[in-house]
């Protein structure tokens, strides 16, 4: 994996046996690892700690777990990962919503999930495709944003910076890297998280519904993403280095 030497992984889960499973896995791949029972406390350790990613369990007695990511997502693109027992469909889209970029179901394989986390991690910091015009800039404009690749940012025309998740972030990378090309879900997926559809997988739809809110003049009217009705997703606007 390509990524920053020993990367922080914050575990928020009541569950003390799944807590230490995950932090033996994680350790034992070169990760540095933080444990949490509850989201008591979460904010202040945020602030002293930078980590690289969150698995988040749902079911946290106190503050709930959807509760805790709406509130990390309102101040930071940490990439989040939920974990839940509950395997209802309601959660995910709920978890998504909230900003999460995966969901995981409890009971779970820990290298699968280990693996997971490596390949969010890997996109993270790395782009996806054949880049526009063949060059490799930081940064491209598209309609009135500013995309920089480096920094992970999106910039209005007046300079206003723009709050995306992990998730938000390397799906605008993979739509405006492949401009004016119509794009499944399948291959979104597996361009922004390293795994084949799920005919359940709402994920990739979630968060083009929230980027579009972000992004589009009119999030009912879309103009830049674009629906292509039973086939997927087409990225319109002109795409130019900057």
């Amino acid at each position: 994996m390509t990524c920053n030497p020993q990367p922080r992984i914050l575990i928020i889960d009541d569950d003390a046996e799944i807590r230490d499973l995950l932090a033996h896995y994680l350790d034992h791949d070169g990760f540095r690892v933080t444990t949490r029972p509850t989201g008591r406390g979460i904010d202040q350790l945020l602030s002293e700690h930078h980590f690289h990613m969150i698995l988040l369990d749902l079911m946290l007695p106190g503050e709930d777990g959807l509760s805790i990511c709406r509130r990390i997502r309102a101040n930071s693109s940490v990439p989040i990962i939920v974990l839940s027992a509950r395997g209802d469909e309601t959660d995910r889209i709920v978890g998504l919503e909230m900003g999460a970029d995966d969901y995981v179901s409890k009971p779970f394989s820990p290298r699968e999930l280990v693996a997971r986390i490596k390949a969010v991690l890997w996109r993270t910091q790395h782009s996806y495709n054949t880049p526009v015009q063949g060059a490799n800039p930081d940064r491209y404009r598209f309609a009135r944003w500013m995309i920089n690749f480096s920094a992970r940012t999106l910039e209005d025309d007046e300079g206003n910076e723009i709050t995306l998740s992990s998730g938000e972030f390397n799906l605008l990378s993979a739509f405006v890297r492949n401009p004016q090309r119509t794009l499944s879900r399948d291959q979104l997926l597996e361009l922004t998280q390293g795994r084949p559809l799920d005919p359940f997988d709402r994920s990739v739809d979630i968060q083009i519904s929230r980027l579009r809110r972000k992004i589009e003049e009119d999030a009912q009217q879309p103009r830049i993403i674009k629906t292509v009705r039973g086939v997927g997703y087409t990225f319109t606007p002109a795409v130019e280095t900057s």
